[in-house]
């Protein structure tokens, strides 16, 4: 009978790297979980709050591998995960971004995503206004990464339709307006060694069920194709400019 000897513990070692990054984020929902179950009367997301979506590698409109230092700092890209006709806004900022807790509609607590990338600091939430359900269109936007008003940090995620805005700094939390929840997160693995992003799930309120019920004509004019087609195994970020052809601006 032949030992496995060094060959196995190669592949331990490798199957050890590729499932670091997922450990690590339930790690941080665990941890949460477990500190609010000993303080407070509200449901808690355990580490399972995570919605697990078909693993989707960021690429260029190329097909390349998107990398993490194409990103511009305080800039919005935009991609469409976990389906074809859903955008998600990928940012990255000039410092590290540290998971928060915040609470859903429902009253279910969450732990936020920590940043990825070289500097922890790149981070994607749904696009899809938790309050009138506004989004990205090929022709024009109502929501989209402006400057912030006065008291409020550099950049926030301002949806003009309601006037709803949110700091993507501390997981798309509700600043002002009447968005009923913070933007839902998109979870994001970064590979060091070739600096490419993967999509992997979500995590906080998804709104996707009423989003495809309103906009359920809309959206098949716009993609061309079933409403809840998945993503698949790629998906294609795109500037914000290039994304929409216009960006609507709007008062603080």
């Amino acid at each position: 009978m032949l030992g496995c000897g060094t060959s196995c513990s190669v592949t331990r070692v490798q199957m050890n790297a590729d499932d670091a990054a997922r450990r690590d984020l339930m790690r941080q929902a665990a941890c949460v979980a477990g500190a609010w179950a000993a303080s407070s009367v509200l449901p808690v997301a355990a580490a399972g709050d995570v919605q697990r979506h078909p693993r989707s590698l960021l690429v260029d409109a190329l097909g390349r591998p998107w990398q993490a230092r194409q990103l511009k700092y305080g800039e919005a890209f935009l991609f469409n995960y976990p389906y074809t006709a859903s955008p998600v806004f990928l940012i990255a900022f000039e410092r590290e971004v540290k998971p928060v807790e915040l609470v859903t509609e429902g009253k279910q607590r969450y732990a936020t995503p920590a940043g990825v990338g070289p500097n922890k600091s790149i981070v994607a939430f749904s696009a899809i206004c938790a309050h009138k359900l506004m989004y990205p269109t090929p022709a024009i936007s109502f929501i989209g990464l402006r400057s912030g008003g006065r008291g409020e940090p550099a950049h926030v995620i301002h949806c003009c339709g309601d006037n709803s805005r949110y700091d993507p700094l501390q997981g798309a939390r509700v600043l002002a307006g009447p968005a009923p929840q913070p933007l839902a997160a998109v979870l994001l693995e970064w590979d060091a060694g070739t600096d490419q992003l993967h999509a992997v799930g979500t995590r906080g309120g998804e709104m996707f069920d009423a989003f495809f019920e309103k906009y359920a004509m809309k959206l098949e004019l716009e993609t061309g194709s079933s409403l809840r087609k998945a993503s698949g195994a790629t998906t294609v970020v795109q500037p914000a400019a290039s994304y929409s052809k216009q960006w609507r601006s709007c008062s603080v």
